[in-house]
């Protein structure tokens, strides 16, 4: 890869990863193709992205910006994820490296905050936003259909008695 080509990574990678709000650092050791990919899917799935990259590369694309935390971070065979959900790529990382000893949460930055392994973890534990939204439309229309039903019982008592009359 020449010194162009090495720039617009680096330039694509900072914007990338400016526009998320979590960005997750793990070390990886000996996953293979097929284990690379499935962790693809799943980050894709999550809505997320999985990108190994040159440390090199990697502390040039997080210099100056709110990532620059990242830098200590970014020693050995390391690979990113990143999601503009802030639960994502934590959730969807951490679950992979339950199942696969070859993979392993170094540490992550939360919208500028660096967060250490246990954090990151604690963070995958949360549930996502589509997750929250779900329970919040739960919550919010569960009183809306029990005062429906409220005000209908009123109207169905009255026609049971007439019904019982007619038919007695």
């Amino acid at each position: 890869m020449d010194r162009m080509q090495k720039e617009a990574l680096v330039a694509d990678m900072r914007q990338r990863l400016e526009a998320s709000s979590l960005v997750v650092v793990a070390r990886q050791t000996g996953l293979n193709v097929d284990e690379v990919t499935k962790l693809r899917r799943e980050m894709r799935a999550a809505n997320a992205e999985f990108k190994v990259l040159k440390n090199t590369l990697a502390q040039i694309a997080v210099k100056g910006t709110k990532l620059e935390g990242l830098t200590e971070m970014l020693v050995g065979p390391t690979t990113l994820a990143y999601s503009a959900d802030p639960v994502a790529a934590a959730k969807a990382l951490v679950t992979f490296a339950n199942k696969n000893d070859k993979i392993q949460v170094v540490g992550a930055c939360l919208n500028g905050q660096v967060l250490k392994q246990a954090e990151v973890k604690a963070l995958a534990t949360l549930p996502s936003l589509d997750e929250l939204r779900s329970k919040l439309i739960a919550i919010i229309s569960t009183p809306a259909t029990k005062l429906a039903i409220l005000l209908q019982e009123p109207g169905a008592r009255v026609a049971r008695v007439i019904s019982a009359k007619s038919n007695g």
